[in-house]
């Protein structure tokens, strides 16, 4: 399990105003990879922060297939950035392996350049804030994105620059946008505003330790699915679905103690209020008693 001092400093640097997401997201890696050390990582980072701030410096060439109305210096910057991390350092959106873990940790998505669409998102921000471009996330529903804001020059001008780092830093467009998601809100919540919004620092990692706790609950892996969960929690402990699920996978190892007082505690907090909700208290109900006749035949 993770450790109270490991877990505050996570928080406090989730929660902090620094944009550096990379530590961070290194902190995560130390789930699966408890004896990370995150300095290599960084130094790759910054190398490769290096390199593309020279490529973005002297960027000219326009893509083939450039959008119109769009900011030509950010349009040619941005081409320079994805040319060289996509085409040059060869980083790719993991299709066949989707789900596997290891597209969620840094460490691995810098080592084996290949992840899924919020990590390869990091890498793109952190390597285009390296080399002087403003990078912002886009929580979008069922596939992250990047936005470089540009300048409009005229009434005419696309504005900004939605970057999809999972394939290969492909620019969307907003029709594009609106398709995707259609495919995950459906068309009558395609046009809300907010799904463009700009994800936070603690939203990004958010997602992050999201995605790695259904794969391993998939996998049986309650471990660490528990240790994401406490993650969770730290950066945001009104979530009282993580605190249920806690004391779910508490349950799942054994560790009646923690799973009474998780499941009690969210019992408390969540009272029913349509009859779903009544159907789970009812389940959460009928563990935390059977917890409490376990709980007292240990003592």
């Amino acid at each position: 399990m993770l450790g109270e001092q490991f877990i505050r400093s996570f928080a406090s640097l989730a929660l902090s105003p620094d944009p550096d997401l990379a530590v961070a997201a290194l902190m995560i890696a130390r789930i699966e990879y408890p004896n990370l050390d995150a300095g290599p990582y960084i130094d790759r980072l910054d190398r490769l922060g290096d390199e593309a701030a020279r490529r973005v410096a002297s960027a000219s060439r326009l893509p083939l297939d450039a959008p119109q109305f769009v900011d030509p210096l950010t349009l040619a910057r941005v081409t320079a950035l994805s040319d060289y991390l996509f085409l040059e350092e060869r980083f790719v959106g993991n299709q066949r392996q989707y789900e596997d873990p290891r597209n969620s940790y840094l460490n691995e998505v810098l080592d084996r350049r290949t992840g899924i669409p919020i990590s390869l998102a990091l890498v793109y921000m952190e390597v285009g804030r390296r080399a002087g471009l403003r990078m912002e996330g886009i929580n979008f529903p069922g596939h992250f994105l990047v936005r470089c804001p540009a300048p409009r020059r005229t009434l005419d001008d696309g504005g900004d620059l939605i970057i999809d780092a999972f394939h290969g830093g492909a620019l969307l467009s907003e029709d594009a946008c609106r398709e995707l998601l259609e495919r995950h809100v459906g068309e009558d919540d395609s046009h809300n505003v907010r799904h463009f919004a700009q994800a936070t620092k603690s939203q990004i990692l958010v997602r992050m330790l999201l995605n790695l706790k259904r794969t391993y609950v998939k996998m049986f892996s309650f471990p660490q699915a528990r240790d994401v969960t406490e993650l969770l929690l730290a950066v945001n402990p009104s979530a009282i679905g993580e605190l249920r699920d806690r004391g779910l996978l508490a349950y799942h190892m054994n560790d009646f103690y923690q799973a009474l007082r998780d499941l009690q505690a969210y019992l408390d907090l969540a009272p029913p209020t349509g009859a779903a909700d009544k159907e789970e208290y009812a389940q959460i109900w009928e563990h935390v008693r059977t917890l409490k006749r376990r709980v007292a035949s240990l003592n």
